[in-house]
Order: structure tokens, then sequence, then C-alpha cells
């Protein structure tokens, strides 16, 4: 699979200096980290979960968390692993594959995790799965992650690892109270750290739970706000980057919060989208995303890869364009970081950009210019006149 793979050749080549590469489940875990995206969550429960993965998969999405926790009824669990495994095995054989698609079904599956509630779910539901979970599935998302927690998940994690003879990552959602109280909040921060680096060739990214960290102030924030003007939730993010994100070879990748919002019946404050980048024929798809209450998810976006993050948690399809778009690296961005990382300046140094807009300074850019890199492999780099506006007209277009 591919980033923008589910557009025609002719619209990739207009739009990308350098396409998206091609990857997959079993490509090096620091690209599939990078890779994930946007994330998006789907109930276990529904009825046509394997058809639905497909449409999704064709929309551009290529990763996909299965809910058997929060999304779902303490009563509809059982029924919802029972729904998971027939599924799967529809997905195995193919049976949803449309005709004209060709090929087996799993060459167009997203990368499927599967968020549990307790570790013994796990090792059962890879072996209910058999096949078609050995086929298809990726990992598990564990939530409330704590180190006293989350040792009996990792270790669930690894003994189905060994059962079934597949590399299964773990995604730990990171939500717990302990982690918001400022009293307790230093010793889980290392205690997770102690637990996820002893695990570390499993743990594929951390995943942030805004929504419980909200709960239990009884918060919520509207949707012309951010995650980061709700100082509460903006103070673990710093603190969780700080200690699970270092560059320095000892940090991990933390996605972005779930954006909660799908349509504003009402607005309180003035658009965040300037007219200007949506100037001419793009100005419909302005007021659409205004419409939609897009604004906000663009600029909290913009806000998660400022402050260290990246991909996001998706909780509706019209999400996913917008945080793929603005994934996309710039052709400034890669021409800043391709002058960085030349051999020739392995000494260090000051240099003016191509772009003769800003300076670039060799030693201290320089893990930004390899991360830079990395996702313009995992998501292309946009021609010198194409901007996000028109990555992102792309994408709606499909959905």
């Amino acid at each position: 699979m591919r980033h923008f793979g589910h557009l025609a050749p002719a619209v990739r080549n207009g739009l990308f200096h350098q396409e998206p590469a091609e990857f997959g489940a079993d490509s090096p875990a620091r690209t599939l980290a990078v890779a994930l995206g946007a994330t998006l969550y789907s109930p276990a429960t529904r009825p046509t979960l394997a058809r639905d993965i497909l449409k999704q998969a064709d929309r551009g999405v290529v990763s996909m968390v299965l809910c058997l926790e929060d999304s779902i009824g303490d009563d509809e669990v059982a029924d919802a692993e029972e729904n998971l495994v027939r599924q799967f095995a529809e997905l195995a054989a193919g049976a949803t594959a449309p005709a004209d698609q060709g090929g087996p079904a799993d060459g167009r599956v997203p990368l499927l995790f599967i968020r549990v509630r307790e570790p013994q779910q796990i090792t059962g539901l890879v072996r209910r799965l058999g096949p078609a979970g050995r086929r298809l599935l990726s990992g598990f998302v564990l939530p409330k992650f704590t180190e006293e927690r989350g040792v009996p998940f990792l270790e669930a994690l690894t003994e189905a690892e060994n059962a079934c003879g597949r590399r299964l990552f773990a995604m730990p959602v990171l939500e717990s109270p302990e982690l918001l109280h400022l009293e307790t909040r230093t010793e889980t921060l290392a205690g997770i750290a102690r637990t996820v680096e002893k695990y570390r060739d499993r743990v594929l990214a951390l995943r942030l739970g805004v929504t419980d960290f909200c709960s239990a102030y009884g918060l919520r924030r509207a949707p012309d706000m951010t995650a980061y003007d709700v100082q509460l939730v903006a103070s673990v993010i710093a603190d969780v980057v700080n200690v699970l994100g270092r560059a320095d070879g000892s940090g991990f990748t933390v996605t972005g919060p779930v954006w909660e919002y799908f349509r504003v019946p009402e607005r309180m404050f003035k658009p965040q989208l300037r007219r200007s980048p949506f100037a001419g024929p793009a100005e419909a798809l302005r007021t659409a995303l205004i419409q939609h209450d897009m604004d906000g998810l663009l600029r909290e976006i913009q806000l998660d890869r400022a402050n260290g993050l990246q991909g996001k948690t998706c909780i509706h399809p019209s999400h996913v364009a917008p945080v793929h778009a603005l994934s996309v690296v710039s052709h400034e961005e890669f021409s800043d970081a391709q002058d960085i990382l030349r051999p020739e300046r392995d000494g260090g140094g000051v240099l003016r950009s191509a772009y003769t807009n800003k300076m670039n300074e060799v030693k201290p850019h320089r893990a930004w210019a390899e991360r830079t890199l990395l996702r313009a492999e995992v998501f292309g780099v946009a021609r010198e006149d194409v901007s996000f506006v028109e990555l992102l007209a792309a994408g709606v277009q499909t959905v």
C-alpha cells in the first residue's frame, strides 16, 4: 500500500515532486510508525465491518483500529468478538473484493489493530482469528496504559506473537488519571518509559487519550478550540513528548489526539482558515471545510506537528484527508532537509536556505531533517507549486 495510492497516477504525478513510497505490514517499524497517518477507529460491532474496511482503504485509509473498548457497551463485548472473527474470515477470503479490483483482498486491507480491554483478550482473539489473523492482523491497542497495567498486556502480546508466528505490534494509549494528575505524573511517566523500553521491539507508537484526560476534570473542548487551548491537556502532551518522544534514539512515535467533531451547528469565533490560500476555485473547499468544522482540525494538526506528534487518531472518515494532506512534505521542507544532511556538511555550520528565507543550522536541525526525510519517504514531497490546498482537494474529492 501507499499513501495517496487511491488517486489516479496522473493526479499523483501532478501533485508530487517525489511520490509516496510503498510499504506493508512487514516494513520496518520505524517506517510503519510514521506511515500510520490518520488511524481510523471503528466499533468492532459493525455488521458490515469487512466491507467498511475495504471501502475506507479505497478512500486512502492505511491504518484502522477495531475497538472492543470504550466505543461499545460492556454487554456487547462477546458479540463484538464473534463479529471480529467473522469479519476477518470474510476479509481473508476476499469475499468482499469488487470484481474490477482483482487480486486478494489483503492487498487492499489497511494495517489492522484491535483495541482490547483485558490482556487475555489478546491471546484469545489471536487463537480464534486463526489463519485470517495471521494474514491480516498487525497488532493491538492497549488502553489506559501504565507500568502496572501495561506489563500484562505486553506479556500477552509476546505469547500471542509466539503462538501465531507473525510480528504483532502494541500501541499503548496514554490516558490514565495517574498520568494527568500532577502529583503522580512524573512517577507514572517514568514507569511507562521503563515498560516500553523493555518491549521496544513490539511498541509501534504511543497514542494519547485526550478525551479521558478531559473527562477527569469534567471538561470538553469546543469545536473552535484545539487540545492545546486546554492547558491541562497541553501540559500532559508536553510532558509525554519530553519523556517519551525524544529524537536521540530513546524516543517513540507519539500520535496526535482525536478530533471529536464533524459538523458544527453554530460558530462563536471567526473561522481559522485564511482566504488567501483558497483563492479562486478552492474558495468552495474553504467554505465546506468551515461548515464541517475542519478549520479547527487543520489548526490542531499543525499544532500536533509543532509539538512533536505524528499522525492522528480519527473517529470519522472525513478527518483522514486533512491529516494526510498536511503530512505531505512541502518542497521547501524537503530542500532544507536535503541541504542539512549533505555529507559535506557533517562538520556543522550555518547556511542560507535555497528558498533564501531562513538560516539552516546543520547540527541543531539534523534531527528535524532526518524526521522530515522519513516523512517524505512515506507521504511524498509536494511539487514546488503545490500547497496543502491542492492535496486536500484531491483527497476530499475521493471521499
